[in-house]
């Protein structure tokens, strides 16, 4: 690898840990909306029921990542919140194509792979 990869690296893992953390925003529908926010979780919610998470790729490629939690889902994942709004998804996310991000989000922090 060449120093500019581990550079890079070293300042997505320090600013993971130092950064601001993520807020989830509770949308009403079954959909993601068009324009997604910078930093922060949106989880789509109808009549009571979750439907999907997305978000924007962390690594800052732009790439909206959608994620669903409805039950009859495969593969799903789960959603929690802490009391400060704070969200953390289970299980980790692995992007297959693109950037190829691996990393877990944790009471509103991103923990890379």
């Amino acid at each position: 690898m060449t120093i500019s990869v581990h550079i890079t690296r070293w300042w997505r893992n320090v600013w993971a840990r130092l950064g601001p953390r993520r807020r989830l925003r509770i949308i009403k529908g079954d959909s993601l909306p068009s324009r997604m926010p910078r930093r922060d979780v949106v989880l789509a919610r109808d009549d009571g029921e979750d439907w999907c998470v997305g978000m924007r790729c962390p690594c800052g490629c732009g790439h909206v990542i959608e994620l669903l939690v409805v039950a009859e889902a495969k593969p799903r994942w789960d959603v929690a919140v802490d009391a400060k709004g704070r969200p953390t998804l289970s299980p980790s996310v692995w992007l297959q194509k693109g950037c190829r991000s691996h990393f877990w989000l944790r009471n509103g922090r991103i923990r890379w792979c």
